[in-house]
């Protein structure tokens, strides 16, 4: 898979961690404003996630550039956002479950992307000893 089609893919994976962010973002300034319950650590969840995805797809931008840094930090992203989604997910009656599944739905769409990004053909292509 050539390397920029390869970062197309992932693009559009970190894309809909980044939507999924989104939503679940307005859903608890939605809440906030209409008087629902919302905790500090919903929005310190919330609003992590949306930075994450930000960073992420920053990085993915400047790693289909051929920038082996950013590659490296991408890979890390992509396979360690996911299992600390569910670790912290996992705490129970920590998060109402409508924001576990957006969360959960989140870690999904960059396990695709993890995939991609830590393919032999691909980790050739950064290694340091180009």
């Amino acid at each position: 898979m050539e390397i920029r089609q390869a970062f197309s893919k992932v693009k559009k994976f970190v894309a809909a961690y980044g939507a999924l962010s989104v939503v679940g973002l307005v859903v608890v300034v939605v809440l906030s404003v209409e008087g629902g319950e919302v905790t500090s650590f919903m929005w310190g969840r919330t609003g992590g996630m949306f930075a994450s995805a930000v960073v992420a797809y920053w990085l993915t931008v400047v790693a289909a550039k051929g920038t082996r840094w950013a590659y490296v930090r991408v890979r890390i992203i992509c396979v360690v956002v996911p299992i600390a989604i569910v670790a912290i997910d996992s705490i129970p009656g920590a998060l109402p479950p409508w924001m576990i599944v957006i969360q959960i739905a989140g870690a999904l769409a960059l396990v695709p992307a993890a995939i991609i990004v830590n393919r032999s053909d691909l980790r050739v292509s950064f290694s340091a000893k180009q």
